[in-house]
């Protein structure tokens, strides 16, 4: 792991100050496309409201993992938008879910062309 994996991870499991804090991370592969393309940048907020639909960062055994939340007869389950990983669907626990995303960019993209989430 990364010296910052693991410092993100030892903030969040500490549940220091900074862990109430939004960071930023880019999006490695074509798992979530069409909404987010590979290499853009979104913005997490560790703090935000969890609920049926939102986009997510979770903990999982192999780490963190940046997924669609659905939320089926109280059950959480976390997916990919690319149907070409739809294989990957699994159940969480609602404990797992460390942040939702609140914006993305795209990679040297411009101002305007940012994206906010209010999940409304």
């Amino acid at each position: 792991m990364s010296d910052l994996k693991s410092e993100i991870t030892r903030q969040l499991e500490a549940g220091s100050c900074a862990a109430s804090e939004l960071f930023a991370l880019q999006v490695i592969d074509n798992s979530m496309e069409p909404e987010f393309r590979k290499d853009c940048i979104i913005v997490i907020d560790p703090d935000g409201v969890v609920r049926d639909g939102v986009y997510v960062v979770a903990l999982i055994e192999s780490g963190y993992i940046f997924r669609q939340l659905k939320i089926e007869d109280e059950r959480y389950f976390i997916q990919p938008l690319n149907e070409d990983y739809l294989h990957e669907r699994r159940e969480i626990a609602p404990d797992a879910i460390k942040g939702i995303v609140v914006q993305q960019a795209p990679p040297n993209g411009r101002r305007k062309e940012r994206k906010k989430y209010t999940y409304q």
